[in-house]
């Protein structure tokens, strides 16, 4: 009798959890064509719209983050935590799934922990160098917790991990060593250095004001091309600043956001970008050279973390967000000049790229599956004897 592999994938809120999820989906799809896989994503982030665009079901639920500016209003997040956990519950009983993976966001919690409380196996993807206090927490009931980076015995039972790394974007796989073709999808010119500015899908505004506080710089600078993704919300403001005075230069190109950011990465010679971990894993891969500048309003600070845990291995360059605005663009205009500088930076972080990551978490997710439908089994022959 042929098997019938249920999964649920948990989390979002941010393309980092949701590109890995995606490429988990994927993989398992891949290796096993007809399972059903079901999403549970948090209402109003855009794993709502992200998941079912890339074909696949999602549920929402009405969780929130807690409030670190202002407590009493955490009073709602603690009743919309308990509205998803019942939520959670009855999607998991409905559904009837083998195995729930959690990847981070806010959804990821009480789906995990429902699972876990109705004996479904759980998996966790971390993709920090710092784990968070949710999935330290998930990990005492957790069967397998997939990790991207050494030395996470710190915060997991060492006998539940396995060094895995981050899955990617397959569309960034296909890019690897692809330079020409993607200097000339983006419409650039193929003798000039392309430094790459991302502030993530939404933007940063720390680098976005190091940009503008620097229009000059990068003027004088003409035998370098600049990509600078503003993100949508400051797009309209940072295009009119730039404007401003001796106007926009003819090396920087502005956008809101990158749509094909495999012909972005393929392009760039040095990337300037936050320390989220889907990212830094997408750089690895690629074995670009990168300038990472934390995001200081992540918790616990595991951007920076992630950032240094990088830095030790002479594979990234890092600036604090507070010192964006003075030393970012001198900065990323130094090393780019420099051959010796990016040639060292791209050879250490290639060494930390896992291009099967997506692949290995989906034959531990399958394997967790079938664990449990051998347990099932002779659970209700035992029953009917």
């Amino acid at each position: 009798m042929k098997k019938e592999y249920r999964i649920i994938i948990s989390g979002g809120g941010t393309g980092g959890h949701i590109f890995p999820a995606l490429s988990i989906a994927d993989a398992i799809r891949s290796k096993q064509p007809d399972a059903k896989i079901l999403f549970v994503g948090a209402n109003n982030r855009m794993e709502m719209q992200r998941v079912p665009d890339a074909g696949y079901e999602i549920k929402g639920l009405p969780i929130a983050g807690f409030n670190r500016k202002n407590l009493f209003k955490n009073i709602k997040v603690l009743w919309l935590i308990f509205k998803s956990q019942r939520m959670a519950k009855k999607i998991i009983k409905e559904f009837a799934p083998q195995v729930a993976v959690g990847v981070g966001g806010y959804a990821s919690g009480p789906t995990l922990k429902m699972a876990a409380s109705m004996n479904i196996p759980t998996l966790i993807q971390e993709q920090n160098s710092y784990a968070g206090v949710t999935n330290k927490i998930l990990s005492k009931k957790a069967k397998m917790i997939c990790v991207a980076y050494d030395n996470m015995e710190r915060f997991f039972p060492h006998e539940k991990i396995k060094l895995t790394g981050n899955p990617v974007r397959k569309s960034l796989i296909d890019m690897r060593s692809y330079r020409k073709e993607a200097i000339k999808a983006m419409g650039l010119d193929e003798e000039k250095k392309c430094i790459l500015i991302v502030g993530g899908s939404l933007g940063a505004r720390s680098i976005n004001e190091a940009i503008i506080a620097n229009i000059e710089t990068i003027r004088a600078n003409s035998n370098i091309q600049f990509i600078w993704q503003t993100g949508k919300l400051y797009f309209e403001e940072m295009k009119q600043r730039a404007a401003e005075g001796k106007g926009k230069p003819d090396n920087l190109v502005i956008t809101d956001f990158v749509s094909n950011m495999a012909d972005a990465l393929g392009a760039a010679d040095l990337v300037v970008s936050r320390a989220g971990a889907g990212s830094i894993s997408e750089f690895a891969l690629l074995g670009k050279a990168v300038i990472l500048v934390p995001s200081p309003n992540v918790s616990e600070d595991h951007q920076t973390k992630n950032a240094m845990a990088l830095v030790e291995k002479g594979a990234a360059i890092h600036i604090a967000d507070a010192k964006a605005k003075e030393e970012l663009v001198a900065k990323a205009v130094e090393t780019v000049n420099s051959p010796e500088t990016i040639a060292s930076l791209e050879q250490n972080v290639e060494k930390l790229g896992r291009p099967n990551a997506a692949e290995i978490i989906a034959s531990e997710v399958l394997m967790l599956a079938d664990a449990y439908i051998e347990k099932e089994t002779r659970r209700k022959k035992e029953n009917i004897k």
